[in-house]
């Protein structure tokens, strides 16, 4: 598939959602310090509380997040998700309390979830031969960004404890006003589903997806990773 523009945004999506997930592991017992979790001990249960947050937000908002692009389009959703992690980066760069980082690795996880989003994208605009290598592509892209996410961390709090989440939330900033300027809506209107109260329990969606034929093992093989 050509490296066109939207296909560059959309690898880069994927990287910083990747980088999210992993950029707090090596700064996780001085982050815990700082906002006062207490001891070693202490600070290894509340990072587990915080990493679990994050995990779940993920999961439980995913499907809603996907029901929302198939009504209201691609563009705004992956836009929208960018803009707020960048502000909940900045948040948890100064949160001095457990509660407000708790708080903001659960709305990274929120923003996180356009990965459905991003590879929903990928499908409208790839023509049926080249959905292989984009998804390949779209695969190694996370790859990367789940392992430059502790590099980056570790590297980056050795200026600062906190500056893993400037750094985040400046590559999220440039990246949203990418989208903006170059991302056209891949989703025509005559293609867009009504958003129903059904949308809102993200176990329907699950559901859904292990009934169609052939989808089921697949889906408990990406779990059990």
């Amino acid at each position: 598939m050509k490296l066109s523009g939207p296909f560059l945004f959309i690898l880069a999506t994927m990287l910083i959602d990747a980088i999210g997930v992993g950029i707090v592991f090596p700064i996780m017992p001085d982050l815990m310090d700082r906002v006062g979790a207490g001891d070693t001990a202490q600070g290894a249960f509340w990072g587990g509380i915080m990493m679990s947050a994050y995990a779940a937000a993920m999961f439980l908002v995913g499907p809603i997040i996907g029901s929302l692009s198939d009504a209201y389009g691609r563009r705004p959703i992956l836009v929208l998700a960018l803009a707020t992690l960048t502000i909940d980066y900045v948040i948890m760069a100064l949160a001095e309390t457990y509660w407000v980082l708790l708080v903001g690795r659960i709305l990274a996880g929120l923003a996180g979830a356009t990965y459905i989003t991003a590879t929903a994208y990928i499908a409208d605009i790839a023509k049926p031969e080249e959905r292989g290598a984009a998804f390949g592509m779209i695969g190694a892209a996370f790859g990367i960004g789940f392992v430059l996410g502790p590099a980056l961390g570790g590297l980056a709090s050795g200026w600062h404890i906190t500056a893993p989440f400037w750094i985040a939330a400046g590559l999220s900033a440039l990246n949203a006003l990418f989208g903006i300027f170059i991302l056209p809506e891949s989703l025509k209107p005559e293609n867009r589903r009504r958003f129903g109260k059904g949308d809102l329990n993200p176990f329907a969606s699950i559901w859904k997806a292990f009934i169609l034929p052939g989808l089921a093992i697949p889906l408990i093989c990406l779990f059990v990773f």
